[in-house]
Protein backbone atom coordinates (compact mmCIF):
# COMPACT_ATOMS: atom_id res chain seq x y z
CA UNK A 1 0.00 0.00 0.00
CA UNK A 2 1.22 3.59 -0.63
CA UNK A 3 0.98 5.60 2.23
CA UNK A 4 2.14 8.59 1.00
CA UNK A 5 2.48 10.50 -2.46
CA UNK A 6 3.87 13.42 -1.32
CA UNK A 7 3.27 16.67 -3.97
CA UNK A 8 5.67 15.89 -5.80
CA UNK A 9 4.23 13.41 -8.42
CA UNK A 10 4.77 13.05 -12.25
CA UNK A 11 2.91 11.01 -14.74
CA UNK A 12 2.44 10.03 -18.55
CA UNK A 13 1.65 12.07 -21.25
CA UNK A 14 -1.54 10.88 -23.64
CA UNK A 15 -2.53 12.57 -27.34
CA UNK A 16 -5.87 14.23 -27.57
CA UNK A 17 -6.08 12.12 -30.40
CA UNK A 18 -5.99 8.74 -29.04
CA UNK A 19 -8.28 8.65 -25.98
CA UNK A 20 -6.56 5.80 -23.98
CA UNK A 21 -2.77 4.44 -24.42
CA UNK A 22 -0.59 2.05 -21.58
CA UNK A 23 2.87 2.27 -20.73
CA UNK A 24 4.92 0.13 -19.10
CA UNK A 25 1.40 -1.93 -16.71
CA UNK A 26 -0.04 1.79 -16.55
CA UNK A 27 -3.46 2.48 -18.31
CA UNK A 28 -4.54 5.89 -19.15
CA UNK A 29 -8.11 7.34 -20.50
CA UNK A 30 -9.31 10.59 -20.74
CA UNK A 31 -12.55 11.91 -20.91
CA UNK A 32 -14.24 14.69 -22.63
CA UNK A 33 -12.15 18.43 -23.97
CA UNK A 34 -13.14 21.37 -21.02
CA UNK A 35 -14.34 23.76 -23.57
CA UNK A 36 -13.84 27.25 -22.82
CA UNK A 37 -11.10 26.26 -20.17
CA UNK A 38 -9.98 29.95 -18.85
CA UNK A 39 -9.14 28.55 -15.17
CA UNK A 40 -6.14 25.97 -14.91
CA UNK A 41 -7.02 23.09 -12.52
CA UNK A 42 -4.58 23.18 -9.48
CA UNK A 43 -6.23 20.32 -7.18
CA UNK A 44 -8.55 17.28 -7.28
CA UNK A 45 -10.24 16.88 -4.52
CA UNK A 46 -12.41 13.73 -4.52
CA UNK A 47 -15.12 12.13 -6.17
CA UNK A 48 -18.43 12.06 -4.43
CA UNK A 49 -21.88 11.67 -5.33
CA UNK A 50 -21.43 10.88 -8.99
CA UNK A 51 -19.43 13.96 -9.68
CA UNK A 52 -15.84 15.15 -9.55
CA UNK A 53 -14.92 18.08 -7.26
CA UNK A 54 -11.47 20.24 -8.32
CA UNK A 55 -10.05 23.58 -7.15
CA UNK A 56 -8.98 25.71 -10.58
CA UNK A 57 -7.33 29.35 -10.92
CA UNK A 58 -6.79 32.50 -13.08
CA UNK A 59 -4.65 35.02 -12.46
CA UNK A 60 -5.32 35.76 -8.47
CA UNK A 61 -8.72 34.25 -8.07
CA UNK A 62 -9.60 30.68 -7.31
CA UNK A 63 -13.04 28.31 -8.73
CA UNK A 64 -14.71 25.54 -7.72
CA UNK A 65 -15.09 22.81 -11.08
CA UNK A 66 -17.69 20.20 -10.90
CA UNK A 67 -17.18 17.25 -13.56
CA UNK A 68 -19.36 14.01 -14.15
CA UNK A 69 -17.68 11.08 -13.06
CA UNK A 70 -18.76 9.03 -16.14
CA UNK A 71 -17.37 11.30 -19.16
CA UNK A 72 -15.53 13.64 -17.21
CA UNK A 73 -17.46 16.73 -18.52
CA UNK A 74 -17.60 19.90 -17.22
CA UNK A 75 -20.75 20.77 -14.76
CA UNK A 76 -20.56 24.19 -13.47
CA UNK A 77 -17.57 26.66 -12.66
CA UNK A 78 -18.07 28.62 -9.62
CA UNK A 79 -15.71 31.78 -8.15
CA UNK A 80 -14.77 31.55 -4.71
CA UNK A 81 -15.45 34.35 -2.59
CA UNK A 82 -15.94 34.76 1.03
CA UNK A 83 -15.24 38.78 1.31
CA UNK A 84 -17.70 39.00 4.64
CA UNK A 85 -14.71 37.06 6.83
CA UNK A 86 -12.72 40.09 8.95
CA UNK A 87 -13.02 42.39 5.72
CA UNK A 88 -10.49 40.44 4.55
CA UNK A 89 -10.42 37.88 1.49
CA UNK A 90 -8.53 34.32 3.12
CA UNK A 91 -5.76 32.99 1.21
CA UNK A 92 -6.83 29.51 0.01
CA UNK A 93 -5.58 26.79 2.15
CA UNK A 94 -6.73 23.51 1.02
CA UNK A 95 -9.72 21.61 -0.77
CA UNK A 96 -11.27 18.28 0.68
CA UNK A 97 -13.83 16.10 0.05
CA UNK A 98 -14.79 14.58 3.44
CA UNK A 99 -17.44 11.34 3.38
CA UNK A 100 -19.26 13.02 0.11
CA UNK A 101 -19.21 16.23 1.96
CA UNK A 102 -17.23 19.16 0.56
CA UNK A 103 -14.78 22.01 1.94
CA UNK A 104 -12.64 24.61 1.17
CA UNK A 105 -10.37 26.11 3.65
CA UNK A 106 -8.63 29.90 3.87
CA UNK A 107 -6.61 31.53 6.59
CA UNK A 108 -6.91 35.11 7.41
CA UNK A 109 -3.87 37.41 9.77
CA UNK A 110 -6.15 39.72 11.66
CA UNK A 111 -3.34 42.00 12.28
CA UNK A 112 -5.24 44.35 14.86
CA UNK A 113 -5.84 41.70 17.52
CA UNK A 114 -2.60 39.50 16.25
CA UNK A 115 -4.49 36.17 15.71
CA UNK A 116 -3.93 33.82 12.78
CA UNK A 117 -7.52 32.29 11.85
CA UNK A 118 -8.45 29.34 9.65
CA UNK A 119 -11.82 29.39 8.17
CA UNK A 120 -14.14 26.15 6.71
CA UNK A 121 -16.94 26.30 3.97
CA UNK A 122 -19.05 23.53 3.20
CA UNK A 123 -19.39 23.23 -0.73
CA UNK A 124 -22.91 22.12 -2.29
CA UNK A 125 -23.66 19.46 -4.78
CA UNK A 126 -23.49 22.28 -7.48
CA UNK A 127 -20.13 23.52 -6.20
CA UNK A 128 -20.84 26.62 -4.68
CA UNK A 129 -20.55 28.02 -1.21
CA UNK A 130 -22.94 27.02 1.76
CA UNK A 131 -23.68 29.22 4.55
CA UNK A 132 -22.27 25.89 6.65
CA UNK A 133 -19.23 27.92 7.82
CA UNK A 134 -17.07 27.61 10.76
CA UNK A 135 -14.03 29.40 12.41
CA UNK A 136 -11.60 26.10 12.95
CA UNK A 137 -8.63 28.41 14.35
CA UNK A 138 -8.18 31.07 16.04
CA UNK A 139 -4.38 31.66 16.90
CA UNK A 140 -3.14 34.35 18.92
CA UNK A 141 0.56 35.21 17.18
CA UNK A 142 3.02 38.44 18.53
CA UNK A 143 2.97 39.76 14.19
CA UNK A 144 2.32 39.42 10.88
CA UNK A 145 6.12 37.94 10.40
CA UNK A 146 5.65 35.67 12.89
CA UNK A 147 1.91 34.15 12.17
CA UNK A 148 3.01 30.98 11.56
CA UNK A 149 1.45 28.67 8.74
CA UNK A 150 -1.27 25.95 8.49
CA UNK A 151 -0.52 22.33 7.47
CA UNK A 152 -3.19 20.31 6.50
CA UNK A 153 -3.43 16.35 6.58
CA UNK A 154 -6.73 13.95 5.14
CA UNK A 155 -6.91 10.92 7.48
CA UNK A 156 -6.95 7.18 5.52
CA UNK A 157 -10.23 6.56 5.67
CA UNK A 158 -11.08 10.38 4.13
CA UNK A 159 -13.39 11.46 7.07
CA UNK A 160 -10.72 13.78 9.00
CA UNK A 161 -8.73 16.52 8.51
CA UNK A 162 -5.79 16.84 10.87
CA UNK A 163 -4.22 20.29 10.67
CA UNK A 164 -1.42 21.73 12.31
CA UNK A 165 -0.71 25.49 13.06
CA UNK A 166 2.82 26.45 13.87
CA UNK A 167 4.79 29.86 14.76
CA UNK A 168 7.75 31.39 15.85
CA UNK A 169 8.05 33.94 19.35
CA UNK A 170 10.97 35.03 18.61
CA UNK A 171 11.20 37.62 21.36
CA UNK A 172 9.75 35.55 24.10
CA UNK A 173 11.75 33.02 22.75
CA UNK A 174 9.26 30.18 22.48
CA UNK A 175 8.40 27.87 19.55
CA UNK A 176 4.50 27.11 19.46
CA UNK A 177 2.24 24.39 17.46
CA UNK A 178 -1.52 23.49 17.94
CA UNK A 179 -3.22 20.76 16.18
CA UNK A 180 -6.88 19.64 15.78
CA UNK A 181 -8.54 16.87 14.38
CA UNK A 182 -11.72 18.06 12.30
CA UNK A 183 -14.18 15.73 11.26
CA UNK A 184 -16.98 15.74 8.47
CA UNK A 185 -19.18 18.17 10.03
CA UNK A 186 -16.57 20.85 11.01
CA UNK A 187 -16.68 19.52 14.10
CA UNK A 188 -13.55 19.77 16.63
CA UNK A 189 -12.92 15.91 17.78
CA UNK A 190 -9.59 16.92 19.75
CA UNK A 191 -7.33 19.75 20.37
CA UNK A 192 -3.77 20.18 21.89
CA UNK A 193 -1.17 23.50 22.19
CA UNK A 194 2.46 23.04 22.98
CA UNK A 195 4.77 26.04 23.66
CA UNK A 196 8.57 24.91 23.44
CA UNK A 197 11.28 27.45 25.05
CA UNK A 198 14.91 28.00 23.77
CA UNK A 199 15.63 30.92 26.07
CA UNK A 200 18.59 27.98 27.61
CA UNK A 201 19.69 26.79 24.31
CA UNK A 202 20.24 29.50 22.11
CA UNK A 203 21.97 26.72 19.00
CA UNK A 204 18.26 24.97 18.99
CA UNK A 205 17.30 23.53 16.34
CA UNK A 206 13.45 22.71 16.57
CA UNK A 207 11.64 20.62 13.70
CA UNK A 208 8.25 19.09 13.36
CA UNK A 209 9.58 16.43 10.88
CA UNK A 210 6.48 14.49 9.93
CA UNK A 211 2.55 14.42 11.58
CA UNK A 212 -0.33 11.87 10.53
CA UNK A 213 -3.12 10.47 12.65
CA UNK A 214 -4.84 6.91 11.88
CA UNK A 215 -7.95 4.84 11.11
CA UNK A 216 -8.18 5.14 14.71
CA UNK A 217 -8.16 8.68 15.05
CA UNK A 218 -5.06 8.31 17.01
CA UNK A 219 -2.16 11.72 16.16
CA UNK A 220 0.91 11.25 16.16
CA UNK A 221 3.49 14.38 15.71
CA UNK A 222 7.34 13.47 15.11
CA UNK A 223 9.56 16.27 16.91
CA UNK A 224 13.51 16.31 16.36
CA UNK A 225 15.38 19.16 18.66
CA UNK A 226 19.26 19.27 18.10
CA UNK A 227 21.17 21.85 19.97
CA UNK A 228 25.22 21.78 20.56
CA UNK A 229 27.02 22.25 23.90
CA UNK A 230 29.56 24.37 24.12
CA UNK A 231 31.08 23.25 26.93
CA UNK A 232 30.97 19.89 26.80
CA UNK A 233 31.71 20.13 22.58
CA UNK A 234 28.31 17.17 22.46
CA UNK A 235 25.29 17.33 20.23
CA UNK A 236 21.95 17.01 22.31
CA UNK A 237 19.28 15.56 20.22
CA UNK A 238 15.97 14.82 20.97
CA UNK A 239 14.03 12.45 18.83
CA UNK A 240 10.56 11.88 19.73
CA UNK A 241 7.13 10.42 19.17
CA UNK A 242 4.12 12.61 20.78
CA UNK A 243 0.93 10.07 20.99
CA UNK A 244 -2.70 11.58 20.92
CA UNK A 245 -4.34 8.54 21.25
CA UNK A 246 -8.46 8.36 21.19
CA UNK A 247 -8.90 5.26 23.42
CA UNK A 248 -6.71 7.34 26.04
CA UNK A 249 -9.03 10.27 25.84
CA UNK A 250 -6.13 12.00 23.92
CA UNK A 251 -3.84 12.42 26.46
CA UNK A 252 -0.30 13.30 25.27
CA UNK A 253 2.16 10.47 25.67
CA UNK A 254 5.96 10.87 24.77
CA UNK A 255 8.39 7.81 23.38
CA UNK A 256 11.79 9.22 23.29
CA UNK A 257 13.88 7.06 20.33
CA UNK A 258 17.57 7.33 21.45
CA UNK A 259 21.12 7.18 20.18
CA UNK A 260 24.39 9.02 19.79
CA UNK A 261 27.16 10.82 17.81
CA UNK A 262 23.97 10.87 15.04
CA UNK A 263 21.47 14.01 13.89
CA UNK A 264 18.53 12.95 12.28
CA UNK A 265 18.09 15.44 9.35
CA UNK A 266 14.35 14.20 8.29
CA UNK A 267 11.63 11.82 8.74
CA UNK A 268 9.02 9.64 6.60
CA UNK A 269 6.24 8.28 9.27
CA UNK A 270 3.82 5.17 8.36
CA UNK A 271 1.31 4.57 11.03
CA UNK A 272 -0.74 1.43 11.29
CA UNK A 273 -4.33 0.95 13.34
CA UNK A 274 -2.20 -1.56 15.44
CA UNK A 275 -0.49 1.09 17.33
CA UNK A 276 3.08 1.11 15.37
CA UNK A 277 4.69 3.40 14.12
CA UNK A 278 7.62 3.49 11.34
CA UNK A 279 9.80 5.84 10.97
CA UNK A 280 12.27 6.43 8.48
CA UNK A 281 14.33 8.99 6.97
CA UNK A 282 18.50 10.04 6.39
CA UNK A 283 20.49 11.03 9.07
CA UNK A 284 24.36 12.94 9.19
CA UNK A 285 27.23 12.01 11.37
CA UNK A 286 28.55 13.82 14.30
CA UNK A 287 32.16 15.81 14.79
CA UNK A 288 34.53 15.09 17.45
CA UNK A 289 33.71 18.91 18.61
CA UNK A 290 30.11 17.78 18.69
CA UNK A 291 29.22 19.51 15.50
CA UNK A 292 26.89 17.62 13.09
CA UNK A 293 28.05 17.24 9.30
CA UNK A 294 24.54 18.20 8.24
CA UNK A 295 25.50 16.30 5.11
CA UNK A 296 24.06 12.59 3.98
CA UNK A 297 25.32 9.74 5.92
CA UNK A 298 23.09 7.39 5.11
CA UNK A 299 19.14 5.82 5.85
CA UNK A 300 17.97 5.00 9.16
CA UNK A 301 14.89 2.66 9.92
CA UNK A 302 12.43 2.54 13.41
CA UNK A 303 9.67 0.89 15.04
CA UNK A 304 7.82 2.57 17.45
CA UNK A 305 5.00 0.44 19.65
CA UNK A 306 3.25 3.19 20.94
CA UNK A 307 0.38 0.57 22.67
CA UNK A 308 3.79 -0.05 24.92
CA UNK A 309 5.67 2.81 24.21
CA UNK A 310 8.96 1.27 23.47
CA UNK A 311 11.49 1.56 20.19
CA UNK A 312 11.37 -2.14 18.85
CA UNK A 313 13.72 -1.23 16.21
CA UNK A 314 15.81 1.30 15.39
CA UNK A 315 19.25 0.78 12.74
CA UNK A 316 21.41 3.36 10.77
CA UNK A 317 22.66 2.06 7.29
CA UNK A 318 25.31 3.98 5.29
CA UNK A 319 25.11 4.42 1.89
CA UNK A 320 26.23 1.38 -0.37
CA UNK A 321 29.59 2.46 -2.72
CA UNK A 322 27.89 1.80 -5.91
CA UNK A 323 24.54 3.92 -4.49
CA UNK A 324 27.40 7.25 -3.62
CA UNK A 325 29.72 6.66 -7.16
CA UNK A 326 25.99 8.10 -8.99
CA UNK A 327 25.43 10.57 -6.42
CA UNK A 328 28.71 12.53 -5.86
CA UNK A 329 30.62 10.82 -8.59
CA UNK A 330 33.80 7.95 -8.29
CA UNK A 331 36.41 10.11 -6.80
CA UNK A 332 34.75 11.66 -3.88
CA UNK A 333 33.13 7.89 -2.81
CA UNK A 334 36.62 6.76 -2.58
CA UNK A 335 37.88 9.70 -0.32
CA UNK A 336 34.54 8.50 1.51
CA UNK A 337 32.79 11.57 0.97
CA UNK A 338 28.90 12.07 2.33
CA UNK A 339 26.19 12.82 -0.20
CA UNK A 340 25.01 16.92 0.21
CA UNK A 341 21.53 17.61 1.83
CA UNK A 342 19.42 18.11 -1.22
CA UNK A 343 17.29 14.86 -1.18
CA UNK A 344 14.07 14.99 -0.16
CA UNK A 345 12.03 12.32 0.97
CA UNK A 346 9.63 11.78 -1.68
CA UNK A 347 7.73 8.54 -0.80
CA UNK A 348 6.98 5.88 1.45
CA UNK A 349 5.38 2.81 0.57
CA UNK A 350 5.08 -0.70 2.43
CA UNK A 351 6.16 -4.01 0.96
CA UNK A 352 4.21 -6.85 0.62
CA UNK A 353 6.70 -8.73 3.20
CA UNK A 354 6.51 -5.83 5.88
CA UNK A 355 9.32 -4.28 4.54
CA UNK A 356 9.64 -0.81 3.18
CA UNK A 357 10.44 1.24 -0.09
CA UNK A 358 11.82 4.75 0.30
CA UNK A 359 11.87 7.60 -2.43
CA UNK A 360 14.43 10.43 -2.15
CA UNK A 361 14.37 13.09 -4.69
CA UNK A 362 17.20 15.64 -5.38
CA UNK A 363 15.32 19.17 -5.21
CA UNK A 364 16.17 22.49 -5.54
CA UNK A 365 14.66 26.07 -5.29
CA UNK A 366 16.50 28.85 -6.57
CA UNK A 367 14.86 32.13 -5.91
CA UNK A 368 16.46 35.28 -8.13
CA UNK A 369 17.02 39.37 -7.22
CA UNK A 370 13.81 40.66 -7.53
CA UNK A 371 13.54 43.67 -9.90
CA UNK A 372 10.85 46.13 -11.08
CA UNK A 373 9.36 49.82 -9.77
CA UNK A 374 8.09 50.62 -6.77
CA UNK A 375 4.96 47.28 -5.74
CA UNK A 376 5.52 45.62 -9.17
CA UNK A 377 8.56 44.00 -7.98
CA UNK A 378 8.90 40.18 -10.00
CA UNK A 379 10.64 37.68 -8.70
CA UNK A 380 11.94 34.47 -10.71
CA UNK A 381 12.40 31.13 -9.64
CA UNK A 382 13.25 27.95 -10.66
CA UNK A 383 12.41 24.70 -9.47
CA UNK A 384 15.04 21.42 -9.87
CA UNK A 385 14.46 18.02 -9.80
CA UNK A 386 16.52 15.77 -10.72
CA UNK A 387 18.03 11.92 -9.65
CA UNK A 388 16.12 9.68 -7.17
CA UNK A 389 17.41 7.08 -4.36
CA UNK A 390 15.54 4.55 -3.89
CA UNK A 391 15.75 2.29 -1.27
CA UNK A 392 14.34 -1.07 -0.06
CA UNK A 393 14.59 -2.10 3.51
CA UNK A 394 14.16 -5.19 4.94
CA UNK A 395 11.66 -6.12 7.62
CA UNK A 396 14.23 -5.63 10.17
CA UNK A 397 15.34 -2.36 9.22
CA UNK A 398 18.54 -3.34 7.17
CA UNK A 399 18.97 -2.53 3.20
CA UNK A 400 17.97 -4.76 0.75
CA UNK A 401 19.14 -3.06 -1.76
CA UNK A 402 19.06 0.89 -3.29
CA UNK A 403 19.56 2.62 -6.73
CA UNK A 404 19.46 5.90 -8.45
CA UNK A 405 16.87 6.76 -10.80
CA UNK A 406 18.82 8.86 -13.62
CA UNK A 407 16.76 12.03 -14.46
CA UNK A 408 17.14 16.30 -14.93
CA UNK A 409 14.51 18.38 -14.83
CA UNK A 410 13.90 22.01 -14.30
CA UNK A 411 11.27 24.81 -14.78
CA UNK A 412 11.33 28.76 -14.25
CA UNK A 413 8.83 30.64 -13.73
CA UNK A 414 8.41 34.68 -12.51
CA UNK A 415 6.26 35.91 -10.33
CA UNK A 416 5.16 38.89 -7.60
CA UNK A 417 5.06 36.49 -4.77
CA UNK A 418 6.90 33.59 -4.01
CA UNK A 419 4.33 32.37 -1.18
CA UNK A 420 6.17 30.67 1.34
CA UNK A 421 5.72 31.07 4.90
CA UNK A 422 8.21 32.35 6.97
CA UNK A 423 9.01 32.40 10.97
CA UNK A 424 11.34 35.76 10.84
CA UNK A 425 13.65 34.55 8.78
CA UNK A 426 14.83 32.18 11.55
CA UNK A 427 16.21 28.97 9.92
CA UNK A 428 16.25 27.19 13.14
CA UNK A 429 12.85 26.54 13.64
CA UNK A 430 11.29 24.51 10.70
CA UNK A 431 8.26 22.60 9.80
CA UNK A 432 9.44 19.69 7.21
CA UNK A 433 6.61 17.59 7.44
CA UNK A 434 4.36 18.25 4.35
CA UNK A 435 6.78 20.44 2.50
CA UNK A 436 4.74 21.09 -1.10
CA UNK A 437 4.96 23.37 -3.90
CA UNK A 438 2.38 26.52 -2.93
CA UNK A 439 -0.50 26.31 -4.82
CA UNK A 440 0.19 29.62 -6.37
CA UNK A 441 3.23 27.74 -7.84
CA UNK A 442 0.94 25.44 -9.79
CA UNK A 443 -0.03 26.04 -13.83
CA UNK A 444 3.75 27.93 -13.95
CA UNK A 445 5.82 24.86 -14.64
CA UNK A 446 6.90 23.09 -11.22
CA UNK A 447 3.87 20.88 -11.19
CA UNK A 448 5.30 19.27 -14.72
CA UNK A 449 8.62 17.80 -12.81
CA UNK A 450 9.20 14.93 -10.25
CA UNK A 451 7.57 11.26 -10.45
CA UNK A 452 5.20 9.13 -9.28
CA UNK A 453 5.70 5.53 -7.76
CA UNK A 454 3.13 3.19 -7.98
CA UNK A 455 3.46 -0.21 -5.87
CA UNK A 456 1.39 -2.60 -7.01
CA UNK A 457 1.32 -6.83 -7.03
CA UNK A 458 5.11 -6.44 -5.36
CA UNK A 459 6.10 -4.85 -8.42
CA UNK A 460 7.68 -0.95 -8.20
CA UNK A 461 7.23 1.14 -11.09
CA UNK A 462 8.18 4.76 -11.02
CA UNK A 463 7.06 7.55 -13.60
CA UNK A 464 8.49 10.74 -14.82
CA UNK A 465 8.27 13.00 -17.92
CA UNK A 466 11.54 13.14 -19.85
CA UNK A 467 13.44 14.62 -22.88
CA UNK A 468 12.85 12.55 -25.87
CA UNK A 469 16.55 12.14 -26.29
CA UNK A 470 16.97 10.32 -23.06
CA UNK A 471 15.16 7.06 -24.62
CA UNK A 472 16.34 4.18 -23.51
CA UNK A 473 18.96 5.73 -21.11
CA UNK A 474 20.09 4.52 -18.03
CA UNK A 475 23.39 6.09 -17.27
CA UNK A 476 23.16 8.91 -14.55
CA UNK A 477 26.64 10.19 -16.22
CA UNK A 478 24.46 10.59 -19.91
CA UNK A 479 21.17 12.30 -18.86
CA UNK A 480 19.79 15.29 -20.90
CA UNK A 481 17.98 17.89 -19.46
CA UNK A 482 14.34 18.28 -19.03
CA UNK A 483 14.11 22.19 -20.13
CA UNK A 484 10.79 22.15 -22.07
CA UNK A 485 8.65 20.57 -20.46
CA UNK A 486 5.52 21.43 -22.88
CA UNK A 487 7.34 18.47 -25.40
CA UNK A 488 7.88 16.05 -22.43
CA UNK A 489 7.51 12.15 -23.03
CA UNK A 490 6.81 9.36 -20.85
CA UNK A 491 8.98 7.15 -18.87
CA UNK A 492 8.83 4.41 -17.03
CA UNK A 493 11.03 2.35 -14.95
CA UNK A 494 10.52 -0.63 -13.05
CA UNK A 495 12.40 -2.60 -10.17
CA UNK A 496 12.90 -6.19 -9.59
CA UNK A 497 13.51 -7.65 -6.00
CA UNK A 498 16.67 -7.18 -6.34
CA UNK A 499 16.71 -3.66 -7.09
CA UNK A 500 17.34 -3.99 -10.66
CA UNK A 501 16.02 -1.23 -12.86
CA UNK A 502 14.26 -1.76 -16.26
CA UNK A 503 13.37 1.48 -18.49
CA UNK A 504 10.42 1.40 -20.55
CA UNK A 505 9.85 3.87 -22.92
CA UNK A 506 6.36 4.53 -25.08
CA UNK A 507 6.73 3.76 -29.01
CA UNK A 508 3.71 5.29 -29.92
CA UNK A 509 4.21 9.32 -28.84
CA UNK A 510 2.26 12.01 -31.18
CA UNK A 511 2.71 15.11 -31.83
CA UNK A 512 0.69 17.56 -29.53
CA UNK A 513 0.13 15.45 -26.74
CA UNK A 514 -1.48 16.35 -23.96
CA UNK A 515 1.35 16.32 -21.18
CA UNK A 516 -0.58 15.35 -17.17
CA UNK A 517 0.07 17.38 -14.43
CA UNK A 518 1.84 16.02 -11.97
CA UNK A 519 0.66 17.89 -8.59
CA UNK A 520 -2.92 17.84 -9.69
CA UNK A 521 -4.18 14.37 -9.24
CA UNK A 522 -6.35 12.08 -6.69
CA UNK A 523 -5.76 8.58 -6.04
CA UNK A 524 -9.24 6.76 -6.05
CA UNK A 525 -7.57 3.49 -4.76
CA UNK A 526 -4.12 1.99 -4.46
CA UNK A 527 -4.67 0.97 -8.17
CA UNK A 528 -7.03 4.05 -9.43
CA UNK A 529 -6.14 7.80 -10.31
CA UNK A 530 -7.43 10.58 -11.17
CA UNK A 531 -5.30 12.70 -13.67
CA UNK A 532 -5.47 16.46 -15.29
CA UNK A 533 -3.72 16.70 -18.83
CA UNK A 534 -3.36 19.94 -20.66
CA UNK A 535 -1.43 21.37 -23.40
CA UNK A 536 -2.11 25.14 -24.05
CA UNK A 537 -6.21 25.39 -24.55
CA UNK A 538 -6.31 21.47 -24.61
CA UNK A 539 -7.71 20.66 -21.22
CA UNK A 540 -9.30 17.14 -20.07
CA UNK A 541 -9.66 15.00 -16.61
CA UNK A 542 -8.86 11.34 -16.99
CA UNK A 543 -8.35 7.90 -14.75
CA UNK A 544 -5.15 6.19 -14.81
CA UNK A 545 -4.99 2.54 -13.62
CA UNK A 546 -2.49 0.03 -13.05
CA UNK A 547 -2.61 -3.62 -14.49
Amino acid sequence: MIKKITCLLMMVGLSFIVNAQSIGPISITHGQEIKADKEKIVRIAGEANGKIYTLATRKKGFYIKVFKSDDMSLISTNEIEMKDFKDKEPVFEEIAVLDGKVFILGSVYDKKAKVANLLAVEISEDGKLTSNRKKIFSTKVTKKRERGAFYIKESPGRDRLLILHAALFDKEEVIQYEVKLIDNNLDIITEYIEKVPFNDRKDLEFDIVDFDVNYNDDIFIVINESYRDRKTKTNNEKFQVHAFKSANGFKKEVIDIAFTNKEIINCEMLADENGKIRLVGFYSSVRKNGKANKELKGVYASVVDVNTKSVDQLKFNEFDYDTKVKLIGERRAKKGKDVKPLYMTHSLIQKEDGGLILLSEYQLVIVGKSSGIGPLQFTPVTYINNEIIVTSINPDGSIGWSNVIPKKQKAAYTTLSIGFAAFSGNSNFTVSASVSVPIGVLGKGPEYLSAMPIYENGQLTVLFNDNPKNYGVTDIEDIKWLGNYNKAVPAAVMFDDNGKMTRVDQDDVVKHQLVLRPRVFFRKSNNEYIIYSSRKSQDKLGRMSIN
